[in-house]
């Protein structure tokens, strides 16, 4: 039975047809997931569906009492929400027809009518709608949508907007309406967010409407799919996988349609022609009449979409280096802010002190590695990756970057103007092009004719993001560090993006919630939480795995504690192996490290044993040698710069970066003559 009916449903702003007799129905318990590009009329679709708009032709049918629940992306709070004490009370109005059933038993109880039926029908009434244990479900809730305990007492007012989003979602849940519309509920979300809110969705039994592009979150909550393409509607069955694979088959087979048609026309217009020659009019006429039906019946192929193409080479021209096989590597690294420069107290005042976030022991990054960096919101991703991109100074250890890297940063906060007051225009204050290269590039990013010309504080989200990755493509990188890449951005553009990572020959830092880009992407993940940062060596799916079998961040520090007690190290490179020889005569120096600009190490050399000195062959005498050589010139050139530094007055004047410079310094110093040492020990091997 439906519950609501679109029928022949149209939506005009001025002359622009958004939805052409649009016509579908929802049952009871449907799960519907709404698909389509960024400005097919997905949000109008939602809005019409919960009567907050009215279509311009057509009608919405809805089952008498109804009850209709939409998060709109653009969240609207309303003035019970917003003036409730504390987050929790916010949310518990969701469930206020509970409230009130709750005080009309209590008004039968002052009474003295607890005794009457009328009185059992409610008490019953108010039992089945889960009333005896709305506390704990508004507790489970806010938990489960990422509040933490501490925050439940803040008033909706002092809330960012994305929490105000998720807090507006938490009442819909408490809500449980007949018939629930979300318009991209992931936003804002973090992983573990995503899967409470996942198991809720699978568990209600009222109906669901969700426009989404999180595939992950299609394919998990959805039995049907709605696509708006063309300002028409077509139903799928299944989920979002099910739904792609028909799409594909369905538009392959309507090109060979087209294909098979156009075979006939052609056809029949050369038999008409031929029997026009040989005068065989009655034939002629047959085939005419065959001719005109068949064009009547002519279709179209389907409209290939505007797809985002990434090139691999930069604007720039200039080809992108091979850096070195470590490519970055922290070590003892602590991430946060500093005062004036984002250290907050609890109340968002200014704080005097700095503001630890995250600390990570060990973490590094080898050539053409693809790391997913995870974790939930708040923990220190984004500030971790701003630390890495030198957007934020560490507040203690350090970071050393391999041979010849170059970095490209696409942050996740765009807040900022991006000069320019056009498309174009921003493209060519970055760099000196032609009108016309700066054009087909920016068409690769689905900036074609007029669009090159929108002011850019007008941009739509997606159009923003669209504007960034353009801007980071001018020049050559190495390494990419990525923050939410896709967000705002439609399926189409999500899978362009995977498809150039995939193939992208840079190393890779990934700030993602896209459970489908880490899955398919990022073979290793970087995991920050409970302030710190460990590596886990496994795509997404193996690290859920390995978390819901007890895996935890607390314990793979003890685990790498324990490993790096084993040795005299702060990282997992040595620079007494990096130099020690094998005895047989090849070269024993570390893969690992042989490309790193610089090997450190914290505790003096361990005593070598004496050994008899065996002469080399001149092959391996001469490998060995070079490699020490490269490696004495770049620690003595990471030694000159460091000294320079120490001479900067901003350094100097600056306790925190001072010490990060002098401790590497030491660190270098050790290297040197650690690395000078082999040199005159392979001295005496020289054949």
């Amino acid at each position: 039975m439906s519950i609501l009916r679109l029928s022949g449903v149209t939506r005009e702003v001025g002359t622009l047809v958004i939805l052409d007799s649009i016509g579908a129905s929802i049952a009871l318990g449907d799960r519907i997931g709404l698909v389509g590009p960024n400005g097919a009329g997905k949000t109008t679709l939602l809005r019409l569906a919960a009567g907050r708009d009215e279509p311009d032709r057509g009608e919405v049918q809805r089952k008498r009492g109804l009850s209709v629940g939409l998060l709109a992306q653009e969240a609207h709070f309303d003035a019970v929400f917003m003036a409730s004490s504390d987050l929790r009370e916010a949310v518990r109005t969701g469930a206020a027809h509970l409230d009130r059933m709750a005080e009309r038993l209590a008004a039968f109880e002052r009474e003295g009518r607890a005794t009457e039926p009328a009185y059992a029908e409610l008490q019953h009434e108010y039992e089945i709608l889960g009333g005896y244990t709305l506390d704990q479900r508004v507790d489970t809730a806010l938990s489960g949508l990422g509040f933490a305990h501490d925050e439940w007492n803040k008033p909706p007012s002092a809330l960012s907007g994305g929490e105000q989003t998720r807090a507006s979602l938490a009442r819909l849940v408490i809500a449980d309406p007949d018939l629930l519309l979300l318009d991209e509920p992931t936003n804002h979300l973090d992983l573990d967010a995503l899967e409470w809110l996942e198991e809720h969705l699978r568990r209600r039994s009222g109906s669901l409407v969700v426009a989404s592009h999180d595939r992950a979150f299609l394919d998990a909550t959805v039995t049907r799919i709605w696509e708006l393409r063309d300002r028409r509607l077509t139903a799928f069955r299944g989920d979002y996988s099910a739904y792609h694979r028909q799409r594909e088959e369905r538009d392959a087979r309507a090109v060979k349609d087209v294909e098979t048609q156009a075979e006939a026309i052609a056809r029949e217009r050369e038999l008409v022609q031929r029997y026009r020659t040989h005068r065989k009019f009655s034939k002629m006429h047959e085939h005419e009449a065959r001719l005109e039906r068949l064009e009547s019946d002519r279709r179209d192929a389907p409209k290939a979409g505007r797809r985002l193409a990434i090139p691999t080479a930069a604007l720039a021209g200039s080809a992108r280096s091979r850096s070195g096989e470590i490519v970055v590597r922290a070590e003892d690294l602590t991430v946060g802010y500093l005062p004036g420069r984002g250290a907050l107290n609890a109340d968002g005042s200014p704080a005097a002190e700095p503001h630890l976030v995250a600390r990570a022991p060990f973490l590094a990054a080898q050539r053409g590695e693809r790391i997913g960096i995870v974790g939930p919101n708040g923990a220190g991703k984004t500030t971790l990756l701003r630390t890495i991109a030198g957007d934020l100074p560490p507040l203690d250890g350090g970071i050393v970057f391999g041979h010849a890297v170059q970095i490209g940063y696409l942050a996740q906060l765009r807040g900022a103007a991006i000069p320019g007051t056009t498309v174009l225009d921003a493209l060519l204050e970055a760099i000196p092009v032609t009108a016309g290269e700066a054009r087909t590039y920016l068409a690769r990013f689905l900036f074609r004719g007029d669009d090159a010309f929108k002011e850019v504080h007008s941009l739509s989200g997606g159009e923003r993001s669209r504007l960034e990755l353009a801007l980071l493509g001018i020049m050559p990188a190495n390494l990419l560090l990525l923050d939410e890449p896709t967000n705002h951005l439609d399926i189409p553009a999500r899978e362009a993006i995977e498809a150039f990572m995939a193939t992208s020959p840079a190393t890779l830092l990934v700030v993602s919630h896209d459970r489908r880009l880490l899955e398919t992407v990022c073979e290793k993940l970087w995991v920050v939480d409970d302030g710190a940062a460990v590596a886990f060596d496994g795509r997404y799916r193996a690290w859920r795995a390995a978390v819901a079998n007890g895996w935890t961040v607390a314990g793979a520090l003890e685990v790498e504690a324990g490993r790096l007690r084993g040795g005299s190290r702060r990282g997992a490179i040595a620079i007494v192996a990096t130099y020690r020889a094998a005895p047989d005569g090849r070269s024993g120096r570390a893969g690992t490290a042989s490309n790193a600009s610089a090997a450190v190490v914290t505790a003096p050399p361990p005593t070598r044993q004496r050994v008899k000195k065996v002469k080399l062959s001149k092959d391996a005498y001469r490998r060995q040698k070079a490699a020490v050589e490269t490696d004495l010139t770049r620690l003595n050139l990471r030694k000159n710069h460091l000294e320079l530094a120490m001479g900067d007055p901003a350094v100097a004047g600056n306790y925190v970066e001072m010490r990060r410079v002098t401790s590497e310094l030491a660190d270098i110093e050790i290297a040197l003559a650690t690395a000078e040492d082999a040199w005159l020990e392979l001295a005496e091997r020289a054949p």
